[in-house]
């Protein structure tokens, strides 16, 4: 199956970031693509008051999405925010397009590097995939990259891949965290992992909010031997690479570290 990863840095206005969201996903429709997904915090960067602009998943701007995939004719997986308990929200990420329709609530919540998610974000809980044609899809957000439960929960649920939409925060050493994590946590569950980071705001011309997680792009496809396929730098662009759910098995008989797990 061929998939696109839509590398792009998005602003505060939620209206203004649909645009980008409209013309990538046709662009990746374009190019044969029967999924395209975006990063975390699409609907609006980190560094916005989050709680006044979340909205439900029957909301204007996840209803404007479902329009989008359907004018396109392909599966649209997109952060955004939802409403949640005590004033917070969720860090969502939206699924939907031909044949699908989920949401996924972040569960590891950033509480790192002097950023405090949790303090405006609830976790969620639930272990969620999708299906597009023969591939079955596991969702993860930016943080859960450092733990590899999740992933192999995802491989357990039958994923041969699990999608992981960030913005991951610049610093010391971070690029080398991503590189090595999205690596990790394919050979860890023995599935593709396709990780689409925000662009770098700079990349893209743009001042990066102070003290948030804003991207540092380095967006890529790993397959499940934890070899990269295909990968972008810093700036803006779109990704399109192929998946093959035959090599999952072809590694698991090689490797069979899930078959092999005693804890």
């Amino acid at each position: 199956m061929r998939i696109a990863l839509s590398q792009l840095t998005t602003g505060p206005d939620p209206v203004r970031n649909l645009a980008d969201v409209r013309e990538q996903a046709h662009r990746a429709a374009g190019a044969g693509a029967s999924l395209v997904a975006f990063p975390e915090a699409t609907m609006a960067c980190f560094g916005t008051p989050l709680a006044p602009l979340a909205e439900p998943l029957d909301g204007p701007w996840a209803t404007e999405v479902r329009r989008i995939a359907e004018e396109a004719g392909i599966v649209v997986v997109a952060g955004m925010f939802t409403p949640a308990p005590d004033g917070k929200v969720a860090n969502t990420l939206l699924a939907t397009g031909p044949g699908v329709e989920a949401s996924y609530d972040k569960i590891h919540l950033y509480d790192a590097f002097g950023f405090a998610e949790s303090t405006s974000v609830a976790a969620g809980s639930k272990v969620v995939t999708i299906d597009v044609e023969d591939l079955r899809i596991g969702l993860a957000i930016c943080y859960d990259v450092r733990f590899p439960e999740l992933f192999r929960a995802h491989a357990d649920a039958g994923a041969q891949l699990t999608l992981l939409p960030a913005s991951w925060g610049d610093g010391p050493g971070k690029l080398d965290h991503w590189e090595l994590l999205i690596r990790a946590r394919a050979l860890d569950a023995t599935l593709w992992v396709a990780a689409v980071d925000q662009a770098d705001p700079l990349a893209s011309g743009r001042q990066a909010p102070p003290k948030a997680p804003a991207g540092i792009g380095h967006s890529a496809v790993i397959g499940p031997d934890g070899t990269v396929r295909a990968r972008l730098e810093s700036a803006p662009g779109l990704l399109i690479a192929e998946v093959d759910a035959a090599e999952v098995d072809a590694v698991r008989a090689t490797v069979p570290v899930l078959a092999n797990r005693r804890l």
